[in-house]
């Protein structure tokens, strides 16, 4: 491909979104990513085919574990970071900026934007871990945040603090500034919607070559096998707690079975389009959600109001010392919880930003950032605070299953644990399986409209069965996986993912400065 000049212009590039597609089988598709993306999936999963499942995830864990632990840095300061260039550009004059122009209009009412954009980045993350992971650190399970001791007033109050930072302002920080940076270059510069076009300020029309195609692939693998990972311990959640309300085998069988429900689901839901499907699903998980939240907290009032005093307390007072890496003696804590997070959040960065970015269109870059920013943390804050805090209630007055010497002796069923000690608590659990279901339903959903875009030089409109296509290769890696090493094998593949969000950590620094360059010669041509 030929090059105009060594120094670029947004405003002035030829380039015409899928201008590099081919059309071939009634498909539409770039045709460098889309055949490697596709011959890597499938060469990944021969691999894993050819050799034993237990050295395989051996080997891979050992790599995980050097990049967690050499360049925990690397991990902590990108969300440092991210949340630093968040709160600069939402309060300087660059958060006026309107997403698609000044006459641009939103596609979607705040209400479904917010449910779209919460179902896509979190929502299932806080049924698995709302009740385990306050409940692990306030038991010493794998470390206590800081240091604290277990079991006393002050690790209550850093165990629901430190679970409020997880998944508080650093995390939707780095979802928020990669869905801002792809939603301006989209909608204001008119560059294809992937991962290549956020670096044109940087690289110019090099974006449009080679480099640009390293970028996306690197992008489909890590969003590819995010989701495999997603559906693969997503449905031996749901399949611990089908087993535990209705006593059912815990097979393989079922895990297998409960994810083709999810990926037919998803087809369906695929097939229905963006308004039909995601959105519906999104706002329909959203009203149980905060039916089944608004329920226990009522059955609860007293420890759901203390407990989220205390956590927000506890998540202010601490939010220095816990983004520190440095000086630290929870080491082991800080490696297996925050920093794993971090690097979980960067890993999923690329997919929430493009789907959010789709979905953003016409709102300023300070209420992007405010809504992304605010409202998740505060829905968050909530769902940390009332189950966590209940479920550490439970175990101080010796309540149920958590109540009991062994505590958390399966992560996967906490929640089913926490909430056998209510009386309809068949019920409560058969809504949790339910909320657990239809949010990886919007997961893959979402997730195969990100990668067919990318997939096919960045456009939004493309041929039904490309959608399709992608969320059946993410639920077959799931299964495979599932099939030759069970759990065991579905993190290696996170621990995968993992190691690739290391390299995309720096990517998504420049993609931060590549914004601000962009956003700059919008100032200009104003001025």
């Amino acid at each position: 491909m030929k090059f105009k000049s060594k120094k670029y212009s947004i405003d002035s590039t030829d380039y015409q979104v899928g201008q590099d597609n081919i059309l071939k089988w009634g498909m539409d598709v770039h045709n460098t990513v889309f055949t490697v993306s596709v011959g890597l999936s499938i060469l990944f999963i021969v691999a894993l085919l050819v050799f034993p499942p237990a050295d395989a995830k051996a080997a891979i864990d050992s790599v995980k574990a050097a990049a967690l632990s050499h360049f925990d840095f690397v991990f902590m300061w990108t969300a440092n970071i991210m949340l630093i260039f968040a709160l600069v550009i939402a309060f300087s004059p660059l958060g006026k900026i309107r997403l698609g122009g000044d006459s641009a209009t939103t596609d979607y009412s705040t209400i479904s934007w917010i449910s779209m954009l919460f179902a896509a980045g979190m929502g299932i993350g806080l049924i698995f871990w709302g009740v385990a992971e306050p409940t692990a650190f306030y038991t010493d399970w794998f470390g206590t945040p800081l240091g604290v001791a277990p079991f006393t007033p002050e690790g209550r109050e850093l165990a629901l603090g430190a679970s409020l930072f997880h998944w508080g302002f650093h995390a939707w920080a780095i979802y928020g500034m990669t869905a801002l940076s792809l939603a301006y270059f989209v909608y204001n510069k008119g560059l294809p919607l992937s991962m290549r076009s956020v670096f044109y300020p940087i690289l110019g029309d090099r974006v449009w070559g080679k480099t640009g195609d390293v970028i996306d692939i690197m992008a489909v693998l890590v969003i590819l096998f995010g989701l495999a990972t997603s559906l693969g311990l997503g449905g031996s959640q749901a399949a611990s707690g089908i087993s535990h309300v209705f006593g059912f085998d815990n097979s393989i069988f079922l895990q297998l079975t409960i994810i083709l429900l999810i990926m037919g689901l998803a087809i369906f839901s695929v097939v229905r389009g963006m308004d039909g499907g995601v959105k519906l699903l999104s706002n329909i998980n959203m009203i149980i959600a905060f039916i089944f939240l608004g329920f226990i907290s009522i059955l609860n009032f007293t420890t759901v109001l203390d407990s989220l005093v205390t956590g927000v307390v506890g998540y202010v007072k601490n939010i220095i010392p816990l983004s520190q890496n440095s000086g630290r003696e929870d080491t082991t804590w800080l490696h297996g919880w925050t920093v794993f997070y971090w690097a979980w959040w960067i890993a999923y960065a690329p997919f929430f930003g493009m789907f959010v970015a789709r979905i953003s269109r016409g709102r300023t870059v300070r209420e992007f950032l405010a809504c992304v920013l605010i409202i998740p943390t505060l829905v968050t804050t909530a769902w940390m605070s009332f189950f966590g805090g209940i479920a550490i209630q439970q175990i101080i007055d010796k309540v149920g299953q958590l109540g009991t010497e062994q505590g958390i002796t399966d992560v996967s069923l906490s929640l089913f644990y926490m909430l056998d000690a209510y009386p309809m608590s068949d019920i409560l659990s058969i809504i949790a399986v339910i909320l657990i279901i239809v949010f990886f339903v919007t997961t893959l959903d979402s997730g195969s409209i990100v990668v067919d875009s990318m997939t096919a030089g960045g456009k939004l409109e493309l041929p039904m069965k490309q959608k399709i296509v992608w969320a059946v290769i993410s639920a077959l890696i799931a299964m495979v996986m599932l099939w030759i090493g069970g759990t065991d094998s579905i993190k290696a593949l996170q621990s995968v993912t993992i190691i690739a969000a290391l390299p995309f950590a720096i990517i998504l620094i420049l993609a931060c400065i590549s914004l601000v360059l962009g956003m700059f010669t919008e100032v200009k041509r104003r001025s």
